[in-house]
Protein backbone atom coordinates (compact mmCIF):
# COMPACT_ATOMS: atom_id res chain seq x y z
CA UNK A 1 0.00 0.00 0.00
CA UNK A 2 1.52 3.63 -0.93
CA UNK A 3 1.48 6.18 1.97
CA UNK A 4 -1.65 7.52 3.31
CA UNK A 5 -3.93 4.98 2.45
CA UNK A 6 -4.41 3.95 6.63
CA UNK A 7 -5.30 5.84 8.73
CA UNK A 8 -4.86 4.93 12.05
CA UNK A 9 -7.87 6.66 14.86
CA UNK A 10 -6.00 7.30 17.78
CA UNK A 11 -5.85 8.14 21.69
CA UNK A 12 -2.79 8.92 22.86
CA UNK A 13 -3.17 6.33 26.52
CA UNK A 14 -5.35 4.13 24.64
CA UNK A 15 -3.49 0.64 24.82
CA UNK A 16 -6.61 -0.79 21.99
CA UNK A 17 -4.85 1.80 19.93
CA UNK A 18 -1.25 0.46 20.70
CA UNK A 19 -1.90 -3.02 19.37
CA UNK A 20 -2.78 -1.84 16.35
CA UNK A 21 0.27 0.52 15.93
CA UNK A 22 2.94 -2.15 16.72
CA UNK A 23 1.26 -4.29 14.36
CA UNK A 24 1.91 -1.70 11.73
CA UNK A 25 5.14 -1.09 12.49
CA UNK A 26 6.10 -4.50 12.82
CA UNK A 27 4.51 -4.37 9.44
CA UNK A 28 6.55 -1.62 8.06
CA UNK A 29 3.70 -0.50 6.02
CA UNK A 30 3.42 3.67 5.82
CA UNK A 31 0.12 4.86 7.80
CA UNK A 32 -0.98 8.26 8.88
CA UNK A 33 -2.20 8.48 12.86
CA UNK A 34 -5.11 10.59 13.63
CA UNK A 35 -5.21 11.44 17.63
CA UNK A 36 -8.83 12.44 18.61
CA UNK A 37 -10.43 13.68 22.31
CA UNK A 38 -12.43 11.09 23.65
CA UNK A 39 -13.54 13.77 26.38
CA UNK A 40 -14.68 15.53 22.94
CA UNK A 41 -15.42 13.50 20.84
CA UNK A 42 -15.94 15.35 17.32
CA UNK A 43 -18.56 14.77 14.87
CA UNK A 44 -16.54 13.21 11.93
CA UNK A 45 -15.54 11.13 14.55
CA UNK A 46 -19.22 9.73 15.70
CA UNK A 47 -19.89 9.85 12.48
CA UNK A 48 -17.59 6.56 11.76
CA UNK A 49 -17.14 5.24 15.14
CA UNK A 50 -20.05 2.58 15.66
CA UNK A 51 -19.18 2.22 19.37
CA UNK A 52 -17.57 5.79 20.21
CA UNK A 53 -14.25 4.28 20.78
CA UNK A 54 -10.63 3.88 18.91
CA UNK A 55 -8.72 2.58 17.51
CA UNK A 56 -10.25 2.93 14.36
CA UNK A 57 -8.65 1.69 10.73
CA UNK A 58 -9.82 3.30 7.51
CA UNK A 59 -8.31 1.57 4.51
CA UNK A 60 -8.22 4.00 1.38
CA UNK A 61 -10.15 1.81 -1.57
CA UNK A 62 -9.06 2.43 -5.42
CA UNK A 63 -11.73 3.97 -5.99
CA UNK A 64 -11.00 6.88 -3.64
CA UNK A 65 -13.59 6.06 -1.04
CA UNK A 66 -12.75 4.36 2.86
CA UNK A 67 -13.84 1.59 4.62
CA UNK A 68 -13.37 2.13 8.50
CA UNK A 69 -12.30 -1.09 10.42
CA UNK A 70 -13.07 -0.85 14.41
CA UNK A 71 -12.42 -3.15 17.12
CA UNK A 72 -8.24 -3.53 17.69
CA UNK A 73 -8.76 -7.46 17.49
CA UNK A 74 -10.35 -6.97 13.77
CA UNK A 75 -8.03 -4.49 12.94
CA UNK A 76 -4.70 -6.44 13.78
CA UNK A 77 -5.78 -9.73 11.74
CA UNK A 78 -6.79 -7.76 8.96
CA UNK A 79 -3.27 -6.13 8.88
CA UNK A 80 -1.61 -9.46 9.53
CA UNK A 81 -3.47 -10.81 6.56
CA UNK A 82 -3.21 -8.18 3.96
CA UNK A 83 0.04 -6.81 4.94
CA UNK A 84 4.29 -8.10 4.12
CA UNK A 85 5.68 -10.35 6.54
CA UNK A 86 6.13 -11.23 9.35
CA UNK A 87 3.01 -13.02 10.20
CA UNK A 88 1.72 -12.39 13.90
CA UNK A 89 -0.30 -15.17 13.24
CA UNK A 90 0.61 -18.98 13.19
CA UNK A 91 -0.40 -20.84 10.32
CA UNK A 92 -0.99 -23.72 12.25
CA UNK A 93 -4.52 -24.03 12.90
CA UNK A 94 -4.50 -25.15 16.15
CA UNK A 95 -1.56 -23.15 16.90
CA UNK A 96 -3.18 -19.86 15.71
CA UNK A 97 -6.55 -20.99 18.02
CA UNK A 98 -4.45 -20.85 21.05
CA UNK A 99 -3.28 -17.85 20.00
CA UNK A 100 -6.42 -15.95 19.46
CA UNK A 101 -7.21 -17.41 22.84
CA UNK A 102 -4.44 -16.03 24.49
CA UNK A 103 -5.24 -12.55 23.11
CA UNK A 104 -8.72 -12.87 24.54
CA UNK A 105 -7.18 -13.87 28.28
CA UNK A 106 -5.08 -10.74 27.25
CA UNK A 107 -8.24 -8.41 27.44
CA UNK A 108 -9.24 -9.57 30.26
CA UNK A 109 -6.03 -9.42 32.06
CA UNK A 110 -5.76 -5.63 30.56
CA UNK A 111 -9.16 -4.95 32.71
CA UNK A 112 -7.68 -6.40 35.76
CA UNK A 113 -4.46 -4.13 35.55
CA UNK A 114 -6.75 -1.49 34.33
CA UNK A 115 -9.08 -1.65 37.42
CA UNK A 116 -6.06 -2.03 39.92
CA UNK A 117 -4.04 0.86 38.66
CA UNK A 118 -7.13 3.30 38.56
CA UNK A 119 -8.44 2.00 42.20
CA UNK A 120 -9.27 5.05 44.40
CA UNK A 121 -10.00 2.89 47.63
CA UNK A 122 -7.47 -0.01 49.18
CA UNK A 123 -9.87 -2.71 49.06
CA UNK A 124 -10.22 -2.44 45.16
CA UNK A 125 -6.76 -2.12 44.86
CA UNK A 126 -5.64 -5.02 46.15
CA UNK A 127 -8.32 -7.14 45.20
CA UNK A 128 -7.37 -6.12 41.92
CA UNK A 129 -3.81 -6.32 42.31
CA UNK A 130 -4.09 -10.19 43.21
CA UNK A 131 -6.39 -10.61 40.01
CA UNK A 132 -3.71 -9.07 38.06
CA UNK A 133 -1.40 -11.13 39.74
CA UNK A 134 -3.26 -14.48 39.43
CA UNK A 135 -3.54 -13.98 35.29
CA UNK A 136 0.18 -13.54 35.20
CA UNK A 137 1.06 -16.62 37.47
CA UNK A 138 -1.05 -18.87 34.59
CA UNK A 139 0.63 -17.08 32.15
CA UNK A 140 4.23 -17.89 33.80
CA UNK A 141 3.24 -21.50 33.34
CA UNK A 142 2.47 -21.62 29.57
CA UNK A 143 4.97 -19.32 28.31
CA UNK A 144 7.92 -20.75 25.91
CA UNK A 145 11.61 -20.03 27.00
CA UNK A 146 11.18 -16.93 25.19
CA UNK A 147 11.52 -14.31 25.06
CA UNK A 148 8.09 -13.93 23.60
CA UNK A 149 5.15 -15.40 23.83
CA UNK A 150 5.96 -18.14 22.10
CA UNK A 151 9.71 -17.98 21.55
CA UNK A 152 11.73 -16.41 19.28
CA UNK A 153 9.12 -14.59 17.10
CA UNK A 154 7.25 -11.75 17.59
CA UNK A 155 3.46 -12.84 17.20
CA UNK A 156 0.29 -10.92 18.03
CA UNK A 157 -0.60 -11.81 21.70
CA UNK A 158 3.12 -9.99 22.01
CA UNK A 159 1.18 -7.37 20.89
CA UNK A 160 -1.52 -7.44 22.87
CA UNK A 161 0.33 -7.87 26.58
CA UNK A 162 3.44 -5.47 25.44
CA UNK A 163 0.68 -2.09 25.88
CA UNK A 164 -0.32 -3.67 29.19
CA UNK A 165 3.22 -3.95 30.65
CA UNK A 166 4.31 -0.47 30.01
CA UNK A 167 1.84 0.97 32.51
CA UNK A 168 3.93 -1.15 34.84
CA UNK A 169 7.22 0.88 33.13
CA UNK A 170 6.21 4.02 34.06
CA UNK A 171 5.22 3.57 38.11
CA UNK A 172 8.01 3.24 40.60
CA UNK A 173 9.86 0.28 41.11
CA UNK A 174 8.84 -0.40 44.49
CA UNK A 175 4.90 -0.05 43.25
CA UNK A 176 5.10 -2.58 39.70
CA UNK A 177 8.02 -4.93 41.32
CA UNK A 178 5.83 -6.90 43.76
CA UNK A 179 3.64 -7.92 41.14
CA UNK A 180 6.51 -9.64 39.23
CA UNK A 181 8.26 -11.38 41.58
CA UNK A 182 9.18 -15.32 41.34
CA UNK A 183 7.81 -15.02 37.38
CA UNK A 184 11.55 -15.32 35.82
CA UNK A 185 9.66 -16.39 32.05
CA UNK A 186 6.99 -12.97 32.46
CA UNK A 187 10.19 -10.68 33.49
CA UNK A 188 12.22 -11.81 31.23
CA UNK A 189 9.02 -11.57 28.41
CA UNK A 190 8.13 -7.99 29.85
CA UNK A 191 11.79 -6.70 29.30
CA UNK A 192 11.60 -8.03 25.84
CA UNK A 193 8.70 -6.37 25.03
CA UNK A 194 9.89 -2.90 26.20
CA UNK A 195 13.06 -2.87 24.31
CA UNK A 196 11.44 -3.90 20.93
CA UNK A 197 11.40 -1.04 18.85
CA UNK A 198 7.59 -1.09 17.34
CA UNK A 199 6.77 -1.31 21.01
CA UNK A 200 8.40 1.75 21.87
CA UNK A 201 7.53 3.40 18.33
CA UNK A 202 3.68 2.82 19.61
CA UNK A 203 3.32 5.84 21.88
CA UNK A 204 5.53 9.06 21.87
CA UNK A 205 7.75 10.18 24.29
CA UNK A 206 4.64 11.92 26.30
CA UNK A 207 3.18 8.68 26.94
CA UNK A 208 4.86 8.69 30.86
CA UNK A 209 3.82 12.05 31.80
CA UNK A 210 0.27 11.69 29.92
CA UNK A 211 -0.11 8.59 32.18
CA UNK A 212 0.92 9.59 35.71
CA UNK A 213 -1.48 12.75 34.89
CA UNK A 214 -4.33 10.72 33.93
CA UNK A 215 -3.94 8.57 37.36
CA UNK A 216 -4.14 12.14 39.15
CA UNK A 217 -7.03 12.76 37.53
CA UNK A 218 -8.90 10.24 38.80
CA UNK A 219 -7.25 10.41 41.94
CA UNK A 220 -6.18 6.82 41.59
CA UNK A 221 -4.06 5.55 45.11
CA UNK A 222 -1.13 4.99 43.14
CA UNK A 223 -1.12 8.81 41.78
CA UNK A 224 -0.08 8.89 45.98
CA UNK A 225 2.84 6.73 45.44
Amino acid sequence: MQPRQLTLVSHMLCPFVQRAAIVLLEKGVPFERINVDLKAKPDWFLAISPTGKVPLLKVRQTDGSDVVLFESVAICEYLDETQPAPRLLPNDPIARAQHRAWIEYGTATLGDAWQFLNATDLATSQARSAAFRDRLTHLEQVLATGPYFGGTEFSLVDAVFAPIFRYFDVLPEPVSAPLFETLPKISVWRLALRARESVQGAVDKTYGDRFRSHLEEQRALLAQS
